[in-house]
């Protein structure tokens, strides 16, 4: 069986101690790929170090997450785009960028330029965007609506909405990434996939965050996707080889593997 985790911060602060273990481990479980969404300058530089580090296992991206949007958030803008021109060949798509109004509401019409201005450069390039998405699907949705032209595609990270925001999202051409929360015990997810196709959903643990259960409240680690996969398979009434096999040639679509 053969894996992609489609969002994975391995090269955060709280791999630093075992990265290399961490690696040969979701190797072992199959894992073939593993995508990199960039978040702000703090991390930049070290996203992109274990990228060359690992070119043929590591998908990077570029972009600024929504979270680190505030009063100076047009320097980090700059800061993205000068990386996309400098190193161009080594990224696979811009993210991760949205509208977060879980944490903060201050900037809000600040994380709405960035990430209009992400969504178009993406246009301009043709690559695909990861969009995170936390109390703010419609706000993401009225952006994204009219910019979703000309073959625009991507991932909406960590999906956990309704089934008719999972249509919406579907309909623009979008994939709908689905990591630990669908293995916990107080979600809808599993019954709103039920009514999704398989062909919609790419894999992801969005580590060190949100492991699935039995790992719960620990650090998240990409080796974990296959406990996901698990979960989907029940929802799906497949195989793990099937959910394997579909979400991997999705994500391989998408960014274009």
């Amino acid at each position: 069986m053969e894996f992609i985790d489609t969002h994975a911060h391995l090269y955060a602060e709280e791999f630093n101690e075992d990265r290399s273990e961490v690696l040969e481990k979701a190797i072992g479980e199959g894992v073939s790929k593993i995508v990199l969404p960039a978040i702000d300058s703090k991390s930049h530089n070290a996203m992109i170090e274990m990228a060359e580090a690992n070119p043929e296992l590591a998908i990077p991206l570029m972009g600024l997450h929504p979270t680190s949007v505030n009063s100076d958030y047009k320097k980090e803008l700059a800061l993205v785009e000068k990386f996309i021109s400098q190193k161009r060949s080594l990224f696979y798509g811009i993210g991760e960028i949205g509208i977060d109004l879980y944490w903060d509401k201050t900037f809000y019409k600040e994380q709405v330029d960035a990430f209009t201005t992400q969504v178009n450069w993406a246009k301009e390039l043709k690559w695909p965007i990861v969009i995170h998405v936390r109390d703010s699907f419609e706000e993401v949705y009225k952006v994204l609506k009219p910019l979703a032209t000309d073959g625009l595609t991507g991932i909406f990270h960590c999906f956990g909405d309704n089934l008719e925001q999972a249509r919406k999202a579907t309909d623009m051409g979008f994939l709908l990434g689905i990591g630990g929360v669908v293995t916990f015990k107080n979600t809808n997810l599993r019954e709103v996939l039920q009514q999704v196709e398989l062909n919609h959903i790419v894999l992801e643990t969005d580590s060190p965050y949100l492991a699935p259960v039995p790992f719960r409240g620990k650090r998240n680690e990409s080796s974990y996707i296959s406990l996901i996969a698990e979960k989907l398979a029940e929802v799906y009434g497949c195989s793990i080889e099937e959910i394997a096999k579909i979400t991997t040639q999705n994500a391989s679509r998408v960014f274009a593997l």
